[in-house]
């Protein structure tokens, strides 16, 4: 079972190039920043934890560039996998983001993880002229539309949200034929099933920590899908817990996340240092 580090990226505190470095230094296997492009002030949309307006984070509204932060993560690590947790696909133009993400997968050297969320803030996703109930569909088709910028020598689409004739578009990903792709989202069959269908894995939410029966029901989704081998598993976890730990490993979780604080760089450091010998991780 791996250990990763999720920063919720802000403009203060420590850059994610330096958390990156420290988080490769102290022996930890992926490095995740989330995404929002704006908030509405005014918003209809509960959030997933408060369960009404109210943001339980002054950090959803001051989140950086999820693709610039990793990419100048990626240019001072060496071997730590770069994702996101989560990223908002639909709200962008899919065939530049499939550019940015080959581009990042390119000069990291095959180390880009791609989580994605539907989208919990509706009023967001409005914005950028997402229909609310259609945007699993759009999901789905951004991901199959990049797959086919990253993997075809001549590269087309066509879908209700994704049109393009044949293309081409380099570079391709290292990673084929696409970057994972783990799914942040609640655990259920709706989800799980859409998962089987679209993606690698599932990446719990923060609020989830009783996993044990959504883990074998995603593997028996999983298996009735005909998808090979296993899903990805990634927790979201706070503090490292040794019989949860064990428990999760034996259920074949594949991945613990855990977050950090966006202070100053030696706060920082001191927190992934203690984090580490928790977790009996090893120093590079």
């Amino acid at each position: 079972m791996k250990f990763g580090i999720t920063l919720f990226t802000s403009d203060r505190g420590i850059t994610p190039a330096a958390a990156a470095v420290a988080s490769e230094g102290a022996g930890f296997d992926s490095f995740y920043v989330p995404e929002h492009t704006h908030i509405p002030a005014r918003r209809d949309a509960a959030h997933p934890q408060t369960g009404d307006e109210t943001l339980p984070d002054d950090r959803y509204m001051r989140t950086l560039d999820p693709w610039v932060a990793l990419a100048t993560a990626a240019s001072v690590t060496e071997r730590i996998a770069l994702g996101t947790a989560v990223a908002l696909p639909v709200e962008h133009d899919p065939i530049t983001l499939a550019k940015t993400i080959a581009s990042l997968d390119h000069l990291s050297g095959g180390r880009v993880v791609l989580g994605v969320g539907y989208g919990w803030n509706l009023d967001e996703l409005t914005d950028h002229g997402v229909p609310p109930g259609r945007r699993r569909t759009m999901l789905r088709e951004y991901l199959e539309a990049m797959q086919a910028l990253w993997s075809q020598q001549e590269a087309e689409y066509d879908g209700e949200f994704v049109k393009f004739g044949p293309s081409w578009a380099w570079p391709k990903t290292i990673q084929q034929p696409r970057v994972p792709v783990i799914v942040g989202a609640a655990g259920n069959e709706k989800n799980f099933k859409w998962i089987a269908r679209s993606a690698d894995g599932w990446m719990t939410t923060p609020i989830e920590q009783d996993i044990d029966d959504n883990v074998l029901l995603l593997r028996r989704i999983w298996r009735e899908a005909g998808r090979e081998g296993a899903p990805r598993i990634v927790v979201l976890a706070g503090k490292p817990d040794p019989e949860k730990l064990a428990r999760w490993e034996d259920l074949g979780v594949t991945e613990v996340v855990f977050g950090v604080p966006d202070k100053s760089e030696a706060e920082v450091e001191a927190y992934l240092q203690r984090l580490a010998g928790k977790l009996n991780r090893t120093s590079v």
